[in-house]
């Protein structure tokens, strides 16, 4: 009698008036699917304006563009027409956009030195940016591979070896160079050891503590750098690979431990580069550290789904909202892609 103290009164102990074990015909998964209002009710992960980084180049020169012949549909644009780019982007909605310069070859060096220059192509297109459009957020490349004859990311020692301390000082005087000009966000792309940590106690110390740090933490030595390199006119100059800095692709642990030291150094957030290839390294790093992490769609997967787009081989409008909402569902807080203003345009007209 005790097992009936709890049932309601009139009903009868029998095996249907237990929960059905869980399993079809009880469960249709495909319920939720049947109209456009419940996908979207049940949806897991969305894609926003606010999770797009816009990267630009920018290049010498007044009322000029020049198209990226390995990016089809990206142009390199001079300072006044980047601050119109920067004025499209915040009238979509883009939080941030990102300047690379394609610095002239006769202010290459071996050295680097144009890099901290405060009126170099950079900091003057931050400059005109931040005075036109305020309150979009601005973030800087950081490292020396525009700035160098040979296309490193680093200084180089007489027999060919990159030199990770010496280069921690022009790493230094870049960043102030470009946190001067206002720029919002620094950058680090070299993958020295200790850069982060350098150039955290450097903003410190000149009253720029507000300046934020996006760590090019995971960072591999990828083929899909090759028409970035075209862009920022560094393909043509680069001697060897970037083996020695830049992370080798079987190593999973080791961006775990690139990413400790990032965070302890001072890293607001953390990157991963390229993206879809790495993808599995991004949720690791997301679930390990619960940090804002980001994800860059890197050149030459851009212009992989681009060249399949032009092609009429695969249909745009949903690849690359596709490729773009995988980085979204493995755990990024945001994607830095070539895509952004187009894909700002779509998401708000969709919007209404």
């Amino acid at each position: 009698m005790k097992d009936d103290v709890n049932k309601p009164s009139g009903t009868k102990a029998t095996a249907h008036s237990a929960m059905p074990a869980p399993g079809f015909p009880a469960t249709r998964l495909r319920r939720p699917r049947q109209a456009d209002w419940s996908r979207r009710l049940v949806r897991e992960t969305t894609l926003t304006v606010d999770d797009l980084i816009w990267p630009i180049f920018i290049i010498d020169g007044e009322n000029k563009r020049e198209a990226v012949k390995s990016m089809p549909g990206v142009e390199r644009l001079s300072v006044d027409l980047a601050v119109k780019a920067a004025e499209d982007a915040a009238k979509q909605g883009i939080p941030v956009i990102e300047v690379f310069p394609n610095t002239p070859s006769d202010l290459r060096s071996a050295d680097g030195a144009e890099a901290f220059n405060p009126d170099n192509l950079a900091c003057r297109a931050v400059r005109a940016v931040k005075a036109a459009v305020p309150d979009i957020g601005v973030m800087c490349d950081v490292a020396l591979d525009p700035y160098t004859d040979h296309g490193h990311d680093g200084l180089l020692s007489d027999d060919g070896r990159i030199l990770n301390d010496e280069t921690l000082d022009v790493l230094i005087r870049q960043s102030l160079v470009q946190a001067e000009a206002g720029c919002d966000i620094l950058g680090p792309s070299d993958m020295m050891d200790g850069r982060i940590g350098a150039i955290r106690q450097a903003l410190e110390d000149t009253d720029f503590q507000n300046v934020q740090l996006m760590s090019y933490t995971a960072k591999y030595a990828s083929g899909f750098f090759n028409p970035f390199r075209d862009a920022v006119g560094s393909s043509g100059t680069l001697s060897g690979d970037k083996k020695t800095y830049q992370m080798d692709l079987g190593n999973s642990d080791e961006a775990v431990r690139e990413a400790e030291l990032d965070i302890a150094e001072g890293a607001d957030m953390i990157m991963v580069k390229p993206g879809l290839c790495y993808i599995d390294i991004l949720y690791r790093l997301k679930s390990q550290f619960g940090m804002p992490t980001f994800a860059y769609q890197v050149s030459g997967e851009y212009s992989m789904l681009m060249a399949a787009v032009q092609n009429g081989w695969l249909d745009g409008d949903r690849v690359i909202e596709e490729s773009l909402i995988a980085f979204k569902r493995a755990g990024a807080d945001g994607i830095l892609t070539y895509f952004a203003l187009d894909m700002a345009k779509k998401l708000n007209a969709r919007r209404g």
